[in-house]
């Protein structure tokens, strides 16, 4: 078990490495005047519609939480939900590990609403397979919507179709198996119960158009530069993004550059996806902690004026990683 987990690591570690490396190869084809002359020449429409988009994104990820709680038999008011998922994604996003991080700081705000941690577990859950079918959903359609999705990422036109088909086809029987199977899921060790079939219509209906949005965001940085199309963006997208949370680098940072210059070599493209960083995963990160610190604030201030949610424990470091430690091991106590 230890062996396997250190080769693991490793194999995480080698894949960080080579995008960095694969990044500044790229990057450091031009000079630092260069990629700031290239961000200046964002056109103000195209920022403000690139901004407007992410911010759909985000309010499709609220989502997430809202009916994750469902999934897990909770009930929440929705503004409770929407906290806590900006917060903790929009904090997520930037360090990594996403399901872990993210559920520490969804444990820090649901343990004071009366979730346990395995209810928690179940959101987090929820919201990565709705990541999942997201991402499916997209590479799918792109594929079979444009002939030039398929040239941009290497693919004769009919195995395009025909991954895209094969994409949609995997879709189809998740939304069969969650209208069949209503027992445990049993796979090895593992033991999943599966939503219903109208939380899952939901959950690739939401993935999807979560997705959609962050494409269209990319899609107009990149539109101040070159003449792009929409469906080309999200085949891109799609597979930078999949590379990203498989290797858990922090915002996925170098994976999108990296990937998005090789499949979009124009000289601006790097001014693009450097704007598009700033947009997603930096400028709501100030919100985010902003949130949490004035969240921290009032609960410390509602835990002293009653004795029903108990004394808070201050926000650290310490506190945190406790509370990752505490997801983490009921998430893989879930799945082995």
């Amino acid at each position: 078990m230890h062996g396997r987990k250190a080769i693991f690591n490793f194999a995480l570690a080698t894949a960080a490495a080579f995008f960095c490396w694969l990044l500044y190869r790229n990057i450091s084809r031009y000079s630092p005047a260069e990629i700031v002359a290239s961000l200046g020449a964002i056109p103000f429409d195209h920022l403000a519609l690139s901004i407007a988009f992410a911010a759909v994104s985000y309010g499709c990820l609220t989502g997430f939480d809202a009916f994750g709680l469902i999934y897990a038999g909770k009930s929440l008011n929705y503004r409770k939900a929407a906290l806590t998922s900006f917060v903790s994604l929009s904090i997520g996003h930037n360090i990594g590990l996403s399901a872990l991080s993210s559920g520490a700081i969804r444990y820090r705000f649901y343990s004071r609403w009366g979730l346990t941690a395995e209810d928690v577990t179940k959101v987090v859950l929820f919201s990565g397979a709705t990541v999942t079918v997201g991402l499916l959903s997209l590479c799918g359609w792109a594929m079979l919507m444009s002939a030039s999705s398929a040239v941009v990422v290497g693919l004769e036109r009919r195995a395009a179709f025909f991954i895209g088909m094969a994409l949609l086809a995997v879709l189809a029987l998740y939304l069969i198996l969650c209208w069949q199977i209503r027992r445990p899921l049993t796979v090895r060790k593992w033991k999943v119960n599966l939503p219903s079939l109208p939380l899952a219509i939901v959950q690739l209906l939401l993935g999807t158009t979560n997705f959609a949005f962050i494409c269209a965001s990319l899609q107009q940085l990149l539109l101040a530069y070159q003449d792009v199309h929409y469906w080309e963006v999200s085949a891109v997208y799609a597979i930078a993004n999949g590379m990203a949370i498989a290797t858990h680098v922090p915002g996925g940072l170098g994976v999108l550059e990296a990937t998005t210059q090789c499949l979009l070599p124009q000289a601006a493209t790097i001014g693009a996806v450097i704007a598009f960083r700033c947009v997603y995963f930096f400028l709501p990160l100030p919100f985010g902690v902003l949130l949490l610190a004035i969240s921290e604030r009032v609960f410390r201030k509602d835990a002293s004026k009653t004795n029903s949610v108990g004394p808070a424990t201050p926000l650290s470091f310490a506190s945190i990683s406790r509370q990752i430690v505490r997801v983490a091991w009921v998430f893989s106590d879930r799945i082995t």
